[in-house]
């Protein structure tokens, strides 16, 4: 049978790993496959650097529309990354009638919506696997080993940087900033990580998996993204010592009013085997009412792991190839007619417990005076910590651990003792999550 052939668009760290696997384990997949999965024509700006790479096994172009030109390609990867120019590339590929690989979170959580549709009504296939966790095959167990599920809510450590750097300052003992400057000097951090350190990356990942666990649309710009750069060594050091350690952390949960849709630091219990996932790995943890919990661990980023989940989608799709249209697995699970309206709840409706650190005067009745505001606020308290500064200044760190709370509460009462003379620092808030 005739092979498939595939026109890689981008050849960096991604596009070049996914040229070499292919080639090293090519029988393999071919008896996965039942044909061939050929790498014909490439395109990169730099054709030299290119040609270097795939030698003579493929034609080098430095304009990604003459892979999409071609009649002989049967599936456009898209490896370049960024927003509109990938956007164009991939709708080209679709109305050109070619199925399309791509592991780019930014423009599927932004442009999915549009991208899905016109690939539905077109007849060909999207596939995204790479685009979330790296090597971790978690869209296709969201969307079809957990599919005779109802699933509850999703929780991952979906940005290796982050946790990295969460990683080093639990371990080290230091603070934000020194530990980005390593992370850079190591390669793990970009030189502007930006959209690692602040959340976005991993509301990229998260809006994809939620949309696939619930049947919703994607909904990036509904999502509620807090990254980890206000974080202080002190407060992994108190959670380490109430039970709990740090992650930026995604959550999506189903409720009675809607869904949840955030990625925030979070104090998870240490004895959770998530809680343990360290350094540059990634780890998605999702619940349903028939299996339970399950977890799922391993790369999140690097050029083989991130190859291994696009090569798998180009065997899905070579299998799927001369498949009805109407009996392919669904892009985001559900059938495009089935997809649900549930509203993404904003942040204020979301229900979570806290860790909070109040820096105050060290003299009697400030905890009963912080605690009475708790109260009045219907927040029912769990933990209390108190830590004396270690110098005669006098003041002390008052670390308290709530039970669930709707987040509306939290704000209220937070404000009211913010506002109490004898606490003299902002007070430090993070979310906790037993992920029971």
């Amino acid at each position: 049978m005739k092979s498939i052939q595939i026109g890689l668009i981008g050849l960096g760290t991604v596009g070049s790993g996914v040229f070499h696997v292919l080639q090293r384990n090519q029988e393999e997949i071919r008896r996965r496959a039942g044909r061939g999965i050929e790498v014909t024509m490439v395109s990169r700006r730099n054709v030299e650097q290119a040609r270097a790479i795939v030698g003579d096994k493929a034609q080098v172009v430095a304009d990604a529309r003459a892979i999409i030109a071609n009649p002989d390609i049967d599936i456009v990867v898209e490896l370049m990354g960024g927003y509109e120019l990938s956007r164009e590339l991939v709708l080209e590929a679709i109305a050109a009638g070619k199925h399309v690989v791509t592991a780019n979170k930014a423009l599927l959580a932004v442009h999915g919506t549009e991208i899905f549709a016109a690939a539905s009504a077109k007849g060909v296939m999207v596939a995204f696997e790479a685009a979330v966790a790296g090597g971790i095959p978690i869209i296709k167990s969201l969307r079809e080993g957990l599919t005779a599920n109802r699933l509850q809510w999703v929780a991952g450590i979906i940005n290796g940087t982050t946790n990295f750097i969460l990683s080093e300052m639990r371990d080290k003992g230091l603070d934000f900033e020194v530990v980005l400057q390593e992370a850079q000097r190591l390669g793990y951090a970009e030189a502007d990580p930006t959209f690692d350190i602040e959340g976005i990356d991993a509301a990229h990942k998260l809006t994809l998996m939620s949309a696939i666990a619930f049947g919703i649309p994607v909904q990036f710009d509904k999502a509620y993204v807090e990254g980890i750069t206000k974080l202080a060594a002190a407060d992994i050091q108190y959670a380490e010592q109430l039970g709990y350690r740090i992650k930026l952390l995604g959550v999506t949960k189903r409720t009675a009013h809607g869904v949840e849709l955030r990625v925030h630091p979070t104090l998870i219990p240490s004895k959770r085997l998530i809680a343990n996932v360290e350094g540059a790995m990634n780890a998605v943890m999702a619940h349903g009412d028939a299996v339970g919990t399950t977890l799922y661990y391993g790369k999140g980023a690097g050029s083989e792991p991130t190859a291994s989940a696009v090569i798998a989608d180009l065997v899905d799709i070579t299998r799927l190839h001369t498949a009805d249209p109407a009996h392919r697995v669904p892009h985001l699970a559900f059938q495009p007619d089935a997809m649900s309206n549930l509203p993404v709840l904003p942040m204020s409706e979301v229900v979570t417990s806290y860790y909070l650190r109040l820096r105050v005067a060290d003299q009697t009745g400030v905890l009963a005076k912080v605690t009475g505001l708790l109260a009045e606020s219907g927040i029912n308290i769990d933990a209390v910590l108190q830590r004396a500064s270690g110098d005669e200044s006098g003041q002390t760190d008052l670390i308290i651990l709530t039970h669930d709370c709707q987040e509306a509460k939290m704000n209220t009462a937070q404000a009211q003792m913010q506002n109490l003379p004898t606490v003299l620092a902002p007070i430090v808030r993070i979310r906790k999550e037993e992920l029971a």
